[in-house]
């Protein structure tokens, strides 16, 4: 019940006074060793009144929380972790820049809260050596302090206090024990009651350098003074404890067990991504779809009618048809990390997916870029190293998002219409097509622009631990939101912008149109209620046909006709092309509205719509979808980037613009390289 309440009052906190208005009074920093709670107590501090964007330039996350105490608001900055000050990855580097006032883009904080695992505090203590010589006053959290307790260690947190000269604070972030003594030791600090750092009574060695140095006799000499603090502060078990521990690394580690554990896990994930995702997933797509229906019901048919219900509505249900998924996977992702699994799965994974020039945490957003490839782009940031993160964002499009389904049912069931058999081969075909196509431009980008092998997997294994419910919301509500507010803006404007090509310039309907229009007037006329909604129908397919061929979409297509003719494309598949930019499935409500059959066919008369397709000709009296075009069409969608709020969610995550052009680029190269040879060879062998 406690995490329950302390939800509850962070979300209120959302409407309440809790975040500032003009600035605060100082800025507090959370630092500390990955694994020991800061992101727990980030939370427990701040709630929902928290923000997350990138540091400028980098995939370096950062997160502002706001704090009020003493009717004063607090700036809460969550650093990110750190072994120790002497920067070894980009994120080591910011926190070190920003703690020192090197950071350009943030002030040097006015105080430290230390978060410091108090069921390792002898290794903690190295770092707390480090930033304690900076001069900046300190707060130690000593974190997890029940875990200590389970496992027999007794630490006295007065006399670590007077080793440290500053004030240590027991604490559980998890279930919020501690929390409120450490916000009383903040509200002294912004009362103007913040002691003047004291130095330690630290054993110098023979080197000179700064705190940061790490040389073997300052690392040894920082090593030794921790041990003695360690020793002089808590009482520990003489028999070590964590056999439990023991037995599952034992089991979760094995090259074996281990890795058929892991897959057990991931396809569990991936199961509750891929189907369980899929039942919030229409609910939110026909809440949206009614709401279409509800706009158009009371606004007169027009363009403003198209803009609301095709523009915005559509915009922001397709924006929102993602949520459930990001939801989902972030939220089990929490768990295996939280948990302390997550740690092992990366142990297990390393060695094979370094063959390939990726680390095994790799796996994880590459296995979920099956359900969708937004999610799994968000969920590379458990990659360390920036260049796995990089290759792994760049690649992971690749694999078979349930976007491409449709098509591949649609490919499928003209090439196949009575021979599931075959079928399902080409379906494991597209699949693996895209894993394969991954792999190889994964090894190639490390060969090339992101040259450097993979970096050995040195890490440490947390302790296994319950997942606190509450974070693990506010985790995925943080993801969510930022989804929602910082991609969704643009994926809207692209969505508005592929509307009004799809719709500009109008054009007057043709005689065909008209008269058939008329036809129905009549039929209404005289009765026959049936006949005249049958023409309509016609009239309005027919005229939302020829709008989207004279359209700068439709235009577009019949631009691009020569460029998509080696591929066995006619201007016709050209405009599902620009058209499924906004999301792939589109292609086929595309298709069924420029070769005549209605949008409505491609959800409720499939079947007409592959029978219209198959039997579909070019000028020449020649069929469109043969064998040879429908596979190159297969193939193209098998490699091409057409997604772009994926590509929006790319240059969220990687800070530039050049990531997305280039995933773009060699996508689209993969693409038309493999569809060209794919029509051509098997137009060669007389399958065209």
């Amino acid at each position: 019940m406690v995490q329950f309440d302390l939800l509850a009052k962070s979300i209120r906190a959302v409407t309440g006074q809790d975040k500032p208005q003009h600035g605060s009074a100082m800025v507090v920093a959370l630092a500390g060793n990955p694994n020991a709670g800061k992101t727990e107590l980030f939370n427990a501090l701040t709630g929902l009144r928290s923000r997350t964007a990138n540091y400028p330039g980098t995939t370096v996350e950062r997160k502002l929380g706001y704090l009020r105490v003493a009717g004063k608001a607090i700036t809460i900055v969550d650093l990110p972790g750190m072994y120790s000050l002497r920067a070894v990855t980009p994120e080591e580097q910011i926190a070190h820049d920003i703690l020192t006032g090197k950071h350009p883009e943030a002030p040097r904080p006015d105080g430290v809260v230390l978060i410091v695992d108090a069921d390792n505090l002898e290794r903690n203590l190295f770092l707390v050596s480090q930033i304690r010589e900076l001069e900046i006053p300190v707060i130690v959290a000593l974190n997890m302090i029940d875990i200590a307790e389970r496992h027999g260690i007794q630490i006295d947190a007065q006399k670590l206090s007077r080793e440290l000269h500053c004030p240590v604070i027991p604490m559980v972030a998890k279930t919020g024990r501690g929390v409120d003594t450490l916000k009383a030791e903040l509200e002294r600090w912004v009362t103007g009651h913040r002691p003047k750092p004291l130095p330690l009574a630290f054993p110098r060695s023979a080197c000179r350098c700064d705190s940061a140095c790490a040389c073997p006799a300052q690392f040894q000499s920082r090593f030794n003074w921790s041990e003695s603090v360690a020793g002089r502060c808590l009482k520990a078990p003489v028999v070590a404890t964590g056999r439990r521990t023991e037995k599952l690394d034992r089991l979760l580690t094995h090259p074996v067990a281990g890795l058929l554990s892991f897959l057990a896990v991931m396809l569990s994930v991936f199961y509750l991504i891929f189907s369980v995702a899929s039942v919030p997933m229409d609910l939110i797509d026909g809440l949206f779809a009614r709401a279409g229906d509800l706009v158009a019901a009371h606004v007169p048919p027009g363009d403003f009618q198209s803009l609301l219900v095709h523009g915005i509505i559509g915009g922001v249900g397709g924006i929102l048809v993602f949520l459930p998924q990001i939801c989902i996977l972030f939220f089990f992702l929490g768990i295996l990390e939280d948990s302390g699994y997550l740690a092992r799965a990366a142990f297990v994974m390393d060695r094979l997916m370094r063959r390939v020039g990726l680390p095994g945490t790799a796996f994880v957003p590459l296995l979920s870029a099956h359900a969708c490839a937004i999610p799994a782009i968000m969920a590379a940031r458990i990659i360390k190293d920036r260049r796995d993160r990089l290759v792994t964002i760049l690649v992971a499009p690749l694999m078979s998002c349930s976007a491409r389904i449709p098509v591949y049912a649609m490919v499928t069931a003209l090439l196949f219409p009575t021979s599931p058999g075959k079928a399902a081969l080409v379906f494991t075909a597209a699949y693996g097509s895209g894993i394969v196509a991954a792999l190889i431009m994964a090894f190639a980008f490390k060969k090339t622009i992101l040259r450097g092998e993979t970096k050995p997997l040195v890490l440490e294994l947390p302790g296994y631990k319950i997942p606190g419910l509450r974070n693990l919301l506010l985790y995925t509500f943080d993801r969510a939101k930022v989804f929602v507010q910082q991609a969704g803006s643009i994926i809207l404007v692209i969505s508005l912008i592929l509307w009004a090509l799809a719709t500009y310039p109008k054009t007057e309907p043709s005689v065909e149109v008209s008269t058939l229009a008329a036809q129905a007037q009549m039929e209404n006329a005289s009765g026959n209620a049936e006949g005249g909604a049958m023409l309509e129908h016609r009239a309005a397919d027919l005229a939302a046909r020829e709008a989207l061929a004279h359209s700068f979409a439709g235009r577009l297509g019949h631009l691009i006709e020569p460029v998509v003719r080696p591929l066995g494309f006619d201007w016709q598949i050209g405009i599902g092309i620009i058209s499924s930019f906004a999301a792939r499935e589109v292609i086929v409500s595309t298709l069924s509205i420029v070769y005549g059959v209605g949008e409505d066919a491609a959800t409720q008369n499939r079947e007409g719509l592959y029978d219209t397709l198959r039997n579909a000709t070019r000028r020449d009296g020649s069929r469109v979808f043969t064998t040879a075009s429908s596979l190159s069409l297969l193939v193209f969608y098998i490699l091409a980037m057409q997604c772009m709020a994926t590509q929006v969610i790319t240059r969220r995550e990687t800070g530039s613009w050049k990531w997305p052009i280039l995933q773009f680029s060699y996508m689209s190269a993969l693409a038309y390289g493999g569809a060209y040879l794919t029509f051509q060879g098997l137009t060669a062998l007389g399958f065209g």
